[in-house]
């Protein structure tokens, strides 16, 4: 997610100014998801906490189950970016890793909206069948890198699995990352995706 500034509570002081800014609205929105529940909070509960109108909201998010992935597709032109800026030699899942790194780069102010936003999408049922299509558009990108250094297309086995691989061991650190307090996402991340890169079951010595 982009950095932002948080602000917590903010949204309910009497008086206070409209929000002008995506991250505000998410803000709000995340402060009442956890008061409220999702299924509960309505766009329009959104809009009036944030003082703007119905309307602006949904200039930003196509629905309200967007609202938790932020920015997400441009979130993914910036790993496109970055995966198009590697050297053209480096291995194939040193790249992933590397790009995966990047995507999930979070300002320290940041990070505690930012595990309150993977707790809500990994944890709550009514968001599954709309990270389904999310996690489908992740992949994609990761498949087209590996694709396009491997010579294939990407929607050949190869190129398909690394995406699936990948989005796996995502995951796998997003959720331990959300049970240890005192580890930081992108140590998890680097040890799950270099654990990727060497097969993932250390072999035995001969």
């Amino acid at each position: 997610m982009m950095p932002a500034h948080p602000i917590h509570d903010a949204p309910r002081r009497a008086g206070r100014r409209p929000v002008t800014s995506r991250s505000e609205i998410e803000h709000i929105a995340l402060d009442l998801f956890s008061e409220r529940g999702f299924d509960t909070t309505t766009v329009d509960d959104i809009a009036a906490a944030a003082r703007i109108g119905r309307r602006t909201v949904f200039r930003y998010y196509a629905s309200k189950n967007d609202i938790p992935w932020g920015a997400f597709d441009e979130q993914l032109d910036r790993m496109r970016r970055t995966f198009a800026a590697l050297p053209a030699d480096l291995p194939v899942m040193t790249g992933v890793r590397m790009a995966v790194l990047e995507f999930n780069e979070v300002h320290p102010e940041e990070q505690p909206w930012h595990r309150r936003r993977l707790r809500l999408i990994l944890g709550t049922p009514a968001l599954q069948a709309h990270s389904t299509l999310r996690y489908a558009e992740w992949r994609r990108v990761v498949a087209e890198y590996a694709a396009a250094r491997l010579a294939l297309s990407p929607d050949e086995l190869l190129p398909q699995t690394i995406g699936y691989a990948s989005l796996g061991v995502a995951l796998a650190a997003y959720e331990r990352w959300l049970t240890e307090e005192g580890r930081e996402l992108r140590e998890l991340l680097d040890v799950a995706f270099r654990s990727l890169e060497r097969g993932l079951v250390p072999q035995p010595a001969q």
